[in-house]
């Protein structure tokens, strides 16, 4: 499935032109190199345009290198020269010490002078019966250029640390802006030519039906790289390969076991490229997740990375709540219509939706998951999730990374520790379960009661912790046990023991003018929401002890009777899973409550005065 989705999605960009034609690679220029005549150099320029982000509040500015299109490059580890080469140890033949800034010819391996050498023959060689301005004088740079006259070069040392990390292509002295090497017509045409005869010959050997297309074709021997997957190598990884002999059967070697053509190879490793270097992908506790819609715009994608995003613009916060709410009053399950949308003629509902999982594995990429939906289907599930997670002093949208947050232990947030890292399969999981529609994995309530229980402080218990366990408990048991706010109606043992243990708590704060650094919470929170029989005695009888300290303890005594009178006469022994969770809702609605009051008095009083 997903090969051959990536292909068809191929074939919606190549319409649009938003893929590099078969032969060509992205590559990125930092600098054009001017050549004279002569081929000499007479200037380097700087090809990059600075661009400003916002990070942590403050603007930030950085450059962006140019990205062009310019004949395949190669992919191989050892020393082998590109036509129209970008790389600064081939085209210069030197080696930069990162600690004095000196140029040198010199390495230990001698792979500076032998990368310039295997450069200046194959370039030359290509370009023996090509004749432009721009080509006359790259020949004559390729002659006459000698690395070990060059150490003093002033337009390289002016580069310092960029030399080395930086792309370069030549340019026209004085002609920069339409005279370049990459665009020049003839070279183009010949590397066309060259391109197509090799393919051809190397297409001679296998021929096989393809897998996908069920066609007679020439068999990809070897996949090209996917780049842009967190945690992959700097050079690309493959997402089909076949590096032992087991994995290998009649006789075949390397790709040749998976008899996918080199045209699909082409086409889904392009697209997946595209998809990884966009805007549309969401990294998730090192999983990278990119998606796309079976369509050339880009209003699908946007929308559903806003739909599982945090926003703190607040004009957008308000507008994506209000698409969520139409959602869920006037959709019907499995459907969306139409009118829902803001922009109703770029959108299709019943458009093919795919999000598909990675993570590297070695040199190569590991599938998580991959998920095809219809996108009314998918929008309507995330607006149900949106739903669920709703709770009083939560947040309108919670973004899946909150999500995934909130799973993790506080103290190894920010530390690159295995301990801060979620199971990759509960990952999966929890992400299956919003676009499908299905019960969140047994996992997720265990992962949350868990951290609620050891974590401490403001940590412990928030809005969105909350609103999982809310989430979880009725859709998984299939009815709505528990309310978004308060539910004085709920009569669950465990919910109740929750409601008590906050205002045992609020007592006791009020009991001391707010100024205690502990409060019941730290001490008892996790015993007794597991075993209530054995905690809560104690703590009435501390509370009997707060009551004579506060202004109103009619107001408590009150509310302490009204719910023990609902526990039918005792606490409960032990929780299960399930009901520790009510436990922990219950205690975080009925703590909020008190916060509500407040409000609504201050309110009051400003009216008046």
């Amino acid at each position: 499935m997903l090969i051959q989705a990536l292909c068809d999605y191929y074939d919606i960009l190549s319409a649009e032109g938003k893929v590099l034609p078969e032969g060509y690679s992205k590559v990125k220029i930092h600098y054009l190199i001017s050549l004279t005549e002569e081929g000499t150099i007479d200037n380097i320029i700087n090809v990059q345009r600075e661009i400003a982000e916002s990070k942590k509040g403050k603007v930030v500015k950085r450059l962006v290198p140019k990205e062009v299109k310019m004949p395949e490059r190669t992919e191989k580890s050892g020393i082998e020269a590109n036509i129209s080469e970008h790389r600064p140890l081939y085209i210069f033949g030197l080696n930069r010490d990162k600690k004095t800034g000196e140029l040198s010819t010199e390495d230990r391996t001698g792979k500076a002078k032998k990368s310039h050498k295997a450069f200046v023959e194959k370039n030359l060689e290509f370009i023996e019966d090509l004749k432009s301005p721009i080509i006359d004088a790259y020949r004559q740079f390729l002659l006459n250029w000698n690395p070990e006259e060059e150490l003093e070069n002033k337009f390289l040392l002016g580069l310092g640390k960029d030399y080395e990390t930086s792309g370069f292509s030549f340019a026209l002295s004085g002609k920069s802006d339409t005279t370049l090497l990459y665009e020049d017509i003839e070279l183009k045409k010949k590397w066309d030519a060259v391109y197509k005869t090799d393919r051809e010959m190397e297409n001679e050997k296998t021929f096989a039906q393809c897998a996908i297309t069920g066609e007679e074709e020439p068999i990809a021997r070897i996949h090209g790289k996917i780049k842009g997957v967190y945690g992959g190598l700097a050079t690309g990884s493959v997402l089909i390969g076949f590096n032992n002999n087991s994995e290998s059967s009649y006789g075949n070697e390397q790709s040749y076991n998976s008899n996918i053509s080199e045209k699909v190879m082409k086409k889904y490793t392009e697209a997946l490229n595209v998809l990884l270097s966009s805007k549309h992908k969401i990294l998730l506790d090192g999983m990278t997740i990119v998606f796309w819609a079976m369509d050339k715009g880009e209003e699908y994608e946007d929308l559903f990375l806003k739909m599982l995003s945090q926003t703190t613009d607040k004009i957008k916060a308000k507008e994506l709540s209000n698409i969520l709410q139409k959602l869920m009053r006037d959709g019907q399950k499995g459907k969306v219509l139409k009118e829902h949308f803001l922009e109703l003629d770029k959108i299709d509902e019943n458009v093919d939706f795919y999000i598909l999982g990675l993570k590297p594995n070695s040199s190569r990429l590991s599938v998580k998951f991959i998920f095809r939906k219809k996108y009314a289907d998918i929008l309507w599930n995330i607006s149900k999730f949106q739903q669920e997670l709703k709770i009083v002093g939560g947040l309108d949208i919670v973004s899946i990374h909150r999500i995934y947050f909130e799973l993790t232990s506080p103290e190894y947030r920010m530390k690159d520790d295995k301990n801060n890292k979620i199971n990759p399969a509960l990952s999966a999981k929890i992400f299956e379960s919003i676009i499908y529609d299905t019960p969140y994995p047994n996992a997720l309530l265990e992962t949350v009661v868990r951290r609620v229980r050891v974590d401490s402080g403001s940590e412990k218990l928030n809005g969105v912790r909350a609103g999982m366990i809310k989430a979880y408990i009725n859709r998984n048991y299939k009815k709505e046990e528990l309310k978004m706010a308060l539910d004085k109606e709920n009569k669950g043992q465990a919910y109740l023991s929750g409601r008590l243990f906050a205002v045992l708590e609020k007592l006791q704060q009020e009991a001391h003018q707010n100024a205690l650094n502990r409060t019941i919470k730290d001490s008892y929170f996790s015993s007794a929401s597991m075993n209530p029989q054995m905690v809560f005695p104690k703590l009435l009888r501390l509370g009997q002890a707060h009551l004579k300290k506060v202004s109103y303890p009619v107001f408590y005594n009150k509310l302490i009777g009204e719910i023990i009178d609902s526990l039918n006469g005792g606490f409960p022994k032990l929780l299960s899973l399930k009901e520790q969770g009510e436990f922990i809702v219950g205690y975080y609605q009925q703590y909020q409550s008190f916060f509500e009051k407040n409000e609504k008095n201050a309110s009051k009083e400003e009216e008046e005065k």
